[in-house]
C-alpha cells in the first residue's frame, strides 16, 4: 500500500487572446508521502472567452482526479480507502520541502470516520443493498491554501462606550460582518450590541478583495490590531485617573470584559470603560492598524486547510437515479471564529459539490464558442430535494504561525 510514484497530467482551457491558469497538479504532494511525483499542466487555447475563477479554482478539478485514483488503487489492493490514505499520510509539504504550520488531517479522518460509522463499511462492491437500491460508502480528502494578505482597519471608541470599526472589505455571504464585529468586541471586552463594523466602501481603510479564503485572516488581524491599539490607550488613560486602581499595574495584568477593566488577581480593582473616557475628558479615541504576513518567519512553512468527507450514495439499479443520502464533512481550518457562519459555508460547499458531481454541465456551441445553457432553467444545480443529511465537524487545530488569530 506504499505509494511509489504519482503522475498527474492536466489540460486546462484558456481563450485565444490571453492565458488563464489554475493550480491543478500540485495537490498530491501536499497530501501523500511519495518521493517520485510528476505534475504536467498544459494550456489549450480555445475560441471561447477566458475562464474565470470559481469554486476553489484548480483544486476541485485536481483533487477529484487524485482522490479517484486513490480509490481505484484501494480497490485493486483490496484495501480500505481510508487505510490507504493514512498509510501514505504526508507529514510535510513534498512540493516545497517544508513543514506545515499545522495539519490536523488525521483528526479529520478519525472524527469523520467515527461519526459516519466508516468501520461498518463492506469492502466488496455491490454488497450493500436495500431492496433494489445499491448503497455505496465513499470518502475523499480535501486541501486548500491558507493565506494572509496585507489589510488595514480603523477603529473609533466614543465616550459612550460605542465602538465603530471599518475596513474596505466586503461580505459575499460568508459572515464577514459578524466575525469582524466579534473580533472587535472580544478584543476590547465590549458587548456585541455596542460594536458596529463597516465595510463595502472605498473611503474605508484598504483591504484585499474578498476571495482566496483570506478575508478572516487578513482583515480580522487588522481589526484585532486596531482594537488592541485602542485598548492600550484606554488603559493608559485609566492609569492616569486620580486614585487610579491601576497606577502600578501593567496591561497584561488586567482583563477587558463586559465593558470594564478588571485586575485579574484583584477583581475588586475594576472600572467601567465609559467612566475612564468621561473622567479623562476624551470625546473619542481613534486608531488605524495595518497588518501583513511575517514573510521571513512564514517562508519556513506551508499553510493549508484540510478536510475529510464521507458520503453515502444510493443508486436505483433499474432507473439509475442517484441520491446522496448522507454526508459527513470534517474540517481542519484553524481557529473557528464563528461556528454558525463557518458551518453554513461548509454546508454550501457540500451542496455545491453534489451539484457539480451530479447535475452541472456547460454546453458550448462548437460553431460560435458560446455557452448555450447560460440560465438556471437549463444549467441545472442542486435544489432542496437533492440534499439530505449533512453533518459538519470542526476538529481542534491551533496555528500560531499563520496569523495572530490562528
Amino acid at each position: 500500500g506504499t505509494l511509489q510514484s504519482i503522475t498527474h497530467k492536466a489540460f486546462g482551457e484558456t481563450s485565444s487572446f490571453e492565458n488563464y491558469t489554475e493550480a491543478v497538479v500540485n495537490w498530491a504532494s501536499l497530501l501523500y508521502q511519495c518521493e517520485n511525483v510528476s505534475g504536467d499542466y498544459q494550456l489549450v487555447k480555445l475560441n471561447t472567452y477566458t475562464p474565470l475563477d470559481m469554486r476553489a479554482p484548480g483544486s476541485v478539478s485536481g483533487m477529484h482526479a487524485i482522490e479517484s485514483a486513490m480509490d481505484e488503487l484501494a480497490y485493486e489492493l483490496k484495501m480500505d480507502p481510508l487505510a490507504l490514505r493514512l498509510k501514505n499520510y504526508a507529514e510535510r509539504d513534498y512540493n516545497d520541502k517544508k513543514p506545515f504550520s499545522s495539519k490536523a488531517l488525521r483528526a479529520c479522518y478519525e472524527e469523520g470516520a467515527a461519526k459516519f460509522g466508516w468501520d461498518k463499511r463492506s469492502i466488496e462492491p455491490r454488497s450493500m443493498q436495500e431492496g433494489n437500491t445499491l448503497i455505496g460508502w465513499g470518502m475523499a480528502t480535501g486541501v486548500w491554501d491558507a493565506s494572509q494578505m496585507k489589510a488595514t482597519a480603523k477603529a473609533m471608541l466614543t465616550a459612550d462606550g460605542k465602538l465603530t470599526v471599518g475596513s474596505g472589505t466586503s461580505d459575499i455571504g460568508t459572515g464577514t460582518y459578524t466575525i469582524m464585529t466579534q473580533i472587535a468586541a472580544e478584543t476590547l471586552g465590549l458587548p456585541l450590541e455596542d460594536v458596529t463594523f463597516k465595510l463595502g466602501d472605498t473611503l474605508l481603510a484598504e483591504a484585499p478583495l474578498e476571495g482566496g479564503s483570506w478575508t478572516a485572516a487578513s482583515v480580522g488581524s487588522a481589526v484585532q490590531a486596531a482594537c488592541v491599539a485602542i485598548k492600550e490607550k484606554v488603559f493608559k488613560l485609566a492609569q492616569k485617573l486620580k486614585n487610579s486602581p491601576f497606577a502600578d499595574t501593567e496591561l497584561r495584568q488586567v482583563d477587558f470584559d463586559g465593558g470594564r477593566i478588571t485586575h485579574k488577581l484583584e477583581p475588586s480593582k475594576s472600572i467601567d470603560i465609559v467612566a475612564v473616557m468621561k473622567q479623562s475628558g476624551e470625546v473619542s479615541i481613534e486608531e488605524e492598524a495595518t497588518t501583513a504576513p511575517n514573510m521571513l518567519h512564514q517562508l519556513e512553512y506551508s499553510f493549508n486547510t484540510h478536510s475529510a468527507v464521507f458520503v453515502e450514495v444510493k443508486v436505483d439499479e433499474d432507473l439509475g437515479t442517484v441520491i446522496v443520502s448522507r454526508v459527513v464533512s470534517a474540517i481542519a481550518g484553524g481557529k473557528i471564529l464563528n461556528p454558525k457562519t463557518a458551518r453554513s459555508q461548509i454546508l454550501g460547499a457540500v451542496v455545491w459539490g453534489i451539484s457539480m458531481a451530479l447535475e452541472e454541465e456547460s454546453v458550448i456551441d462548437n460553431n460560435f464558442g458560446r455557452f448555450m445553457n447560460h440560465n438556471l432553467a437549463e444549467y441545472h444545480v442542486a435544489v432542496n430535494k437533492d440534499i439530505n443529511d449533512i453533518e459538519v465537524i470542526f476538529v481542534e487545530e491551533k496555528d500560531d504561525v499563520i496569523n495572530p488569530l490562528g
